[in-house]
């Protein structure tokens, strides 16, 4: 058994697709990941070409757009104890499933000397019946325009400033998701006060991203509502699946999502390395 490694998407999408695709919400990050690169190039999540890789003893892989960490599918620790002497040294870090993140930290320490730490949990949701929250919050979804990219611009990089994260291509994010009308604003008086944007679809399944209310406009209830709009709006699409990733330490979009009939399916870890 051995890890195949490689840039060309297409030969990983050939190799990979169908287990991939036969559990879409699980596999939502590499799939998601890998059509973006196919349509934008290997450089379209920053300065160095995108790296993939799959393994030949088991349906497994992972996808790798530095200088963010490796994304891991779901995977059996010998499998990730592997892919952790596969990919050498300097990784940022490492995210997946907490078994296969685990296997994967305690050879890459052993290998090179590193020490781990994690920088994150998240929990993968699916969307059951949507439960449109009680009461309404005042006002109305519409879709995002060319006119709005630089509200759009601002509050995604506010969002991701928020939740952590350096998302060194913000209007990269924002125009892939205008090109196909993947954002929507919640507007009350008509003021857009929040936003939520949705993957491209992939087997089916979108994934709600950046969602996002100024402080200011705080606790009325409005991403409860955007969520409950764009979640409608995909399923009137078409999606068969609606994913989202929250933030465990963030107890209240995880209660938020909960009860707009969002279910918890797994936790994943990011882990940061240093010498």
């Amino acid at each position: 058994m051995s890890w195949h490694i490689t840039g060309d998407v297409q030969r990983f999408l050939a190799a990979t697709g169908g287990f991939l695709r036969a559990r879409p919400v699980q596999n939502t990050l590499p799939l998601t990941i890998a059509e973006h690169v196919r349509l934008h190039g290997p450089r379209a999540y920053g300065p160095e070409d995108a790296v993939f890789g799959w393994h030949d003893g088991e349906d497994t892989a992972f996808v790798w757009t530095p200088p963010r960490p490796p994304v891991l599918s779901a995977m059996s620790p010998a499998a990730a104890a592997e892919l952790a002497e596969a990919l050498g040294g300097g990784l940022p870090g490492v995210s997946g499933s907490v078994a296969a993140v685990e296997a994967f930290v305690a050879a890459y320490e052993r290998r090179t000397g590193t020490t781990a730490k994690v920088c994150s949990r998240m929990r993968l949701y699916r969307l059951g019946t949507l439960v449109p929250p009680a009461p309404p919050a005042s006002g109305s979804a519409r879709v995002a325009g060319a006119g709005d990219r630089g509200l759009l611009v601002g509050w995604t990089t506010a969002f991701f400033r928020e939740i952590g994260e350096d998302e060194p291509a913000i209007e990269a994010f924002v125009d892939d998701r205008l090109s196909y009308g993947g954002v929507l604003l919640w507007e009350d008086g008509g003021i857009p006060v929040s936003m939520a944007a949705l993957t491209r679809p992939e087997s089916g399944m979108v994934r709600v991203q950046a969602v996002y209310t100024p402080r200011e406009h705080r606790a009325r209830g409005y991403a409860g509502a955007v969520t409950t709009a764009i979640s409608r709006s995909a399923r009137q699409a078409g999606a068969t699946e609606v994913a989202l990733f929250t933030d465990l330490d963030n107890p209240t979009s995880n209660a938020l999502y909960q009860r707009l009939g969002y279910e918890p399916l797994e936790d994943r870890t990011v882990v940061e390395f240093s010498s």
